[in-house]
């Protein structure tokens, strides 16, 4: 039995069991993995394909692993800051809520200001969502006046609402 070849054949195999298993790419669980393979080759039956025996090996060593006292540690850590992260992020307050109508209506009346060649292109490229292209084609003008237009009315908007940037 050549190992480097058994490791050739069944790596990315047993990559993606640890990942679905762990929702994580692990080298030092691959290792292990290749360890308990070496370890136990003389042990080997041939009651199934080497490489079914190889996944199960692989299967077991990622279970081990969720049960094992530091993954539950590191796993615990990393969740406790996703909470604390998450909570500072979902928290509303009214000022925060009048402070983001505010914004939106100084944008609105900012886009608004616009001449109205420049706010058409810039209504239909930024919040219409079409491309430069497409917005040349609907406005019957030269992709070069597209972006002209995208250009002047980007710089003004900037010098407009240069406080809320």
């Amino acid at each position: 039995m050549n190992f480097n070849e058994i490791i050739k054949a069944n790596k990315q195999n047993v990559k993606s069991i640890i990942r679905l298993i762990t929702k994580q790419d692990n080298e030092d669980l691959e290792q292990e993995v290749y360890v308990k393979i070496w370890k136990n080759s003389d042990k080997y039956q041939e009651r199934g394909t080497m490489k079914s025996w190889i996944n199960t090996v692989a299967k077991n060593v990622s279970k081990d692993y969720l049960k094992s006292a530091n993954y539950r540690y590191t796993n615990d850590a990393v969740s406790d800051d996703l909470v604390l992260n998450n909570i500072k992020d979902k928290k509303s307050t009214p000022e925060n809520s009048i402070l983001a109508v505010e914004r939106q209506k100084r944008i609105i009346s900012a886009i608004d200001s616009l001449k109205p060649k420049l706010r058409e292109t810039i209504m239909l490229c930024e919040i219409y969502g079409y491309t430069y292209e497409d917005a040349a084609k609907k406005l019957g003008c030269p992709l070069g006046t597209v972006k002209s237009r995208i250009y002047n009315a980007k710089k003004e908007l900037a010098d407009k609402l240069a406080d809320l940037l």
